[in-house]
């Protein structure tokens, strides 16, 4: 079978793959699919592994009526950027990699709530320019995390893993919205009405991205916020009305963000990148050599089943 991978991937996810597929990788980094690879991608390959930003959505396919492909194994957990129901009446099967992304993602919610609450990225700022004048008793106070109050928006895989960090690590109260009832969300805590739970010490987005959550998080949720709240996103961009944040922070409502996605990436508003009260990384929730191969090798586990006409392991439409 034809696979074609359409970003640079480890060694290890490559040689996986071109052992059982005749592979072919689009050598960049971070550039997504133009509009005609996307639809070219699915005349001229058996399979494709794509990733976040390559928007297979329904125009790509009413515009390929009988697509060679049968796979879009996707390379992350998040697959908004695919419609999968336009995918599944096409006959093209989509899978994603659960699992592999929950504790690398969840230790950036963590490092975001930290920077942010304690001014780390603006004390380095400071102290690289050359402007720091030495200690002081008032200098740069920041927000004390420990034993304070955490709102999770979304208790899957990703928010009970936030959860248990900031109950064990940090000795937060820990209050959590969800679409449906969670039985066991592994550490003490309470489901909560969305304005409860952004009504927290601090709030951390992990719903899945896709039409369900296109800014789930608006004007409304972030007047129910503390003037002392601080944000945090490390869901998908557009679950935020990034407008509605910008104004929150601008005018005071909210004390501060730290985010890791973007609602238009990789574009930043200027806005965002000049106000000292918010953390901004790029898009780094999964970046680390041994996770980025794990999500690889989950993908190649997919399009091997697909390839020995076994059930696919994680199929999504």
């Amino acid at each position: 079978m034809k696979l074609l991978i359409t970003r640079t991937m480890p060694d290890r996810v490559l040689a996986a793959a071109r052992a059982r597929f005749d592979v072919t990788v689009r050598a960049t980094e971070s550039g997504v699919l133009s509009p005609a690879e996307l639809r070219a991608s699915l005349r001229d390959y058996d399979v494709v592994m794509p990733t976040l930003g390559d928007r297979y959505q329904a125009d790509v396919f009413a515009d390929v009526s009988a697509p060679r492909a049968r796979l879009l194994a996707n390379f992350g957990v998040g697959y908004n950027h695919i419609d999968v129901e336009a995918a599944r009446a096409a006959g093209v099967a989509v899978t994603n990699t659960p699992g592999a992304v929950t504790d690398a993602t969840a230790d950036i919610a963590l490092a975001l709530i930290l920077m942010t609450a304690r001014r780390l990225g603006e004390g380095e700022r400071i102290l690289r320019a050359g402007n720091w004048q030495g200690w002081g008793p008032t200098q740069m106070l920041g927000t004390h995390v420990s034993g304070k109050s955490v709102g999770i928006i979304g208790m899957g895989r990703i928010g009970k893993a936030i959860a248990r960090r900031c109950h064990f690590g940090f000795g937060m109260e820990v209050a959590f919205h969800n679409r449906s009832p969670v039985a066991d969300a592994g550490v003490p805590a309470r489901q909560v009405p969305m304005e409860e739970a952004m009504a927290q010490d601090f709030v951390v987005v992990a719903v899945p991205g896709g039409k369900a959550t296109h800014h789930l998080i608006g004007p409304a949720a972030f007047a129910a916020m503390k003037p002392t709240g601080i944000f945090i996103n490390i869901a998908r961009g557009d679950v935020v009305n990034e407008g509605a944040l910008i104004a929150a922070l601008a005018e005071g409502r909210i004390a501060g963000a730290g985010l890791d996605v973007y609602e238009f990436e990789p574009s930043v508003p200027p806005a965002l990148m000049a106000m000292e009260n918010v953390t901004l990384l790029p898009h780094l929730g999964t970046a680390a050599l041994e996770v980025r191969e794990n999500m690889g090798m989950m993908a190649v586990d997919n399009l091997i089943a697909h390839l020995e006409g076994r059930e696919l392991p994680n199929r999504v439409g």
